[in-house]
């Protein structure tokens, strides 16, 4: 699949035209009496004025093929993180409104606890052996300040997978750094719960997590894996099109300055410098010096 044309379809070609004369000949080209400019992320020619201009050092940095890809699978983690958010977020709410609403909430779940033993009875299963209603049960015994503290606690891990999702979600250096950090501090506490119990859940929160770590690493070349932030960049560069035009009017620029120095270097002694050899009429003969001498 190319990406680049992916990216192209969902939000539209990227063209520029550099301020610089050289750079901006190798973005352009004629088609009829119309001009067309190279798309800095399909490196298709579009028929049209260029949608920017101005210095060539200034243009956007547009990602191109398995960066396109990168960003997508990013997004996608940013998602599964905001959810994460939105649910502590409610969870957090409920337990803090549950030290206001303690006594309520304990005579409603006293009333209703044999309706619903009942019904779950008439189906074989005992509630009384759910984790569910053993939390609410053991939830209902906390003092205030427990409570607080578990309210602010989970209030503080949305705040943290919301950095997380908006770092990732924009592709952003320190997103990246701060989504592998806040989920690698998390995974010795995922697999304690492991080895407490394997359920469903665990396992796959612990994959994704581990899977985010990973991939992050190694792509991103964070903390210097692969070459750190120095080799990413340069596959960057040598990946876009303008830093390619770029190097590629310095490279004629050099060749063309070559070309004018050589011409005045052989004429002032040859390319190496050295002074002309002299030609072999340059002077007179030994022979017409001793006819000149006889002359004489």
């Amino acid at each position: 699949m190319d990406w680049s044309l992916f990216g192209c379809g969902r939000s539209g070609h990227v063209t520029y035209a550099p301020d610089e004369p050289d750079v901006r000949k190798r973005l352009t080209v004629r088609v009829g009496t119309e001009e067309a400019w190279q798309c800095l992320r399909c490196a298709a020619f579009v028929i049209g004025p260029p949608g920017m201009s101005g210095p060539a050092s200034q243009a956007p940095q547009v990602r191109r093929g398995n960066e396109l890809r990168s960003a997508l699978i990013l997004r996608v983690f940013a998602v599964e993180r905001y959810l994460r958010a939105i649910v502590a977020a409610i969870i957090a709410f409920f337990v803090w409104r549950l030290q206001y609403s303690r006594q309520s909430i304990e005579a409603a779940f006293d009333r209703e606890i044999p309706i619903v033993r009942e019904l779950f009875h008439q189906f074989g299963y005992n509630i009384d052996n759910s984790k569910l209603v053993g939390l609410i049960q053991r939830a209902l015994t906390l003092s205030p300040t427990t409570i607080e503290v578990v309210a602010i606690g989970l209030a503080a891990y949305a705040v943290i997978e919301v950095f997380e999702g908006t770092g990732l979600w924009l592709g952003r250096r320190w997103g990246e750094y701060f989504a592998m950090v806040a989920t690698s501090l998390g995974l010795p506490y995922e697999i304690f719960d492991l080895v407490a119990g394997v359920t469903v859940t665990r396992v796959a929160l612990f994959v994704i997590n581990l899977a985010l770590v990973l991939y992050l690493v190694v792509t991103k070349r964070l903390f210097g894996v692969r070459g750190g932030k120095r080799a990413y960049d340069a596959r960057l560069r040598s990946e876009s099109i303008m830093d390619a035009a770029i190097s590629a009017a310095a490279d004629d620029e050099d060749e063309h300055t070559t070309s004018l120095v050589a011409p005045d270097a052989t004429a002032a002694g040859g390319a190496d410098g050295a002074p002309p050899a002299e030609s072999p009429h340059s002077g007179p003969s030994a022979d017409e010096d001793e006819d000149a001498v006889s002359r004489r």
